[in-house]
């Protein structure tokens, strides 16, 4: 009998109609998240602004000619660089665009580059998103919002109902995704100013972790964190698996008028590579920018080698060959050359991590802790 009334009520079921699966799941996000739910209306009343007519932070050497405006190394680079470096070159991490507006709601329409919006590790937030922060009363950056692209081209509104009053926004870039276009609106009649690139930015040049894996959001990988905590604009050169201090990618940092060079390339590198490839690397900035701090950076360790020996003895390794050509480089003369030891990059609670390797928003809020004073010092000599 209880077979007979379940089928009864299927059919009951199907001959009333139900909803479509699409339609079905947006009515129950929409419950799930009144903010979602907002940002599907559309808002006829817009003015729209387009980033490339005021510039971006962390694209360099905007005056060079690029595959895509929103790429991080211009043109010149390909067949320069790995192949590697290049296609990876083309994700925007660390771009942001600063503007200011009176509009009590501000929406985004972009597309980015690759149909891979998230990553099995990385939620589509950190991957694709566009993360938009406020300075408040006092200056100081907070978070106000970030889209959640489902497709590759969005047009969203990520936020109204905001309080009255003219203030400064960025929106960060996505991470892991290329931009192709990118536009900013605002209510009709509001008033907009889009704001220039900051001049000498902080530039780290490094591996995945300094590339965003794995942000929640764009805002949350260190090198953004640090850019709000110092209020100044960076350069974000991370590289996938790939930052391994070449001298090709040297080329094109020697290039920059930076505030303070960053390296943080050895959890792409093995004891043996460190030693023949960052003396090279450190001398070739140092001959460029004479006057220029560099950091070197010790990589992080795995939360996890607690537990594994193998990986825990890399990790020792790995810091004492960088140390070893720090105090070379140091008995050599080489001026404002500073050092981040790497064990506690994370923490030391093993919590700082997605996957062991790659830091979760706690693991980079604490590596921008530890690098903030060393920077404050680098910059001020």
């Amino acid at each position: 009998m209880r077979t007979i009334f379940l089928l009864f009520s299927l059919s009951c079921c199907f001959a009333a109609g139900l909803p479509n699966t699409e339609s079905f799941a947006q009515e129950s996000t929409a419950k799930l998240d009144p903010a979602m739910a907002a940002s599907k209306a559309s808002n006829p009343n817009l003015d729209w602004y387009d980033v490339t007519t005021w510039g971006i932070e962390g694209r360099i050497l905007p005056e060079q000619d690029r595959k895509l405006w929103f790429d991080r190394l211009p043109s010149s680079a390909e067949g320069k660089v790995t192949n590697a470096v290049w296609n990876l070159s083309r994700d925007s991490a660390g771009m942001m665009a600063r503007f200011k507006t009176s509009s009590s709601a501000i929406s985004v329409h972009y597309k980015v580059r690759k149909p891979q919006l998230g990553m099995p590790h990385m939620p589509a937030t950190g991957v694709s998103g566009i993360d938009l922060y406020a300075r408040d009363n006092d200056g100081k950056w907070k978070w106000v919002q970030v889209t959640k692209p489902a497709t590759q081209e969005v047009q969203t509104e990520i936020i109204q109902g905001l309080e009255p009053g003219v203030r400064e926004y960025a929106a960060y870039l996505p991470l892991y995704n290329g931009i192709e276009f990118l536009k900013i609106g605002v209510e009709k009649g509001a008033s907009f100013e889009g704001l220039a690139p900051r001049a000498k930015p902080i530039v780290f040049y490094g591996t995945s972790i300094t590339h965003g894996a794995c942000a929640s959001r764009p805002g949350m990988v260190h090198t953004n964190i640090l850019g709000r905590k110092l209020d100044m604009p960076i350069v974000n050169l991370g590289f996938s698996g790939n930052g391994r201090m070449d001298q090709a990618v040297g080329e094109f940092l020697v290039q920059l008028d930076a505030a303070v060079f960053v390296i943080d390339c050895l959890p792409n590198m093995q004891p043996a590579d460190v030693t023949a490839k960052c003396e090279p690397l450190v001398k070739q900035l140092r001959a460029a920018k004479p006057d220029t701090p560099i950091v070197l950076v010790e990589d992080r360790r795995f939360t996890n080698d607690w537990i594994t020996p193998k990986k825990r003895q890399f990790h020792t390794d790995n810091h004492a060959a960088l140390r070893k050509a720090y105090d070379s480089l140091v008995a050599q003369g080489i001026q404002k050359l500073h050092y981040i030891p790497g064990d506690s990059l994370y923490g030391d609670d093993t919590e700082g991590a997605t996957d062991a390797s790659h830091a979760n928003d706690l693991g980079f809020m604490r590596q921008a802790e530890v690098f903030e004073p060393v920077l404050r010092k680098a910059i001020s000599k």
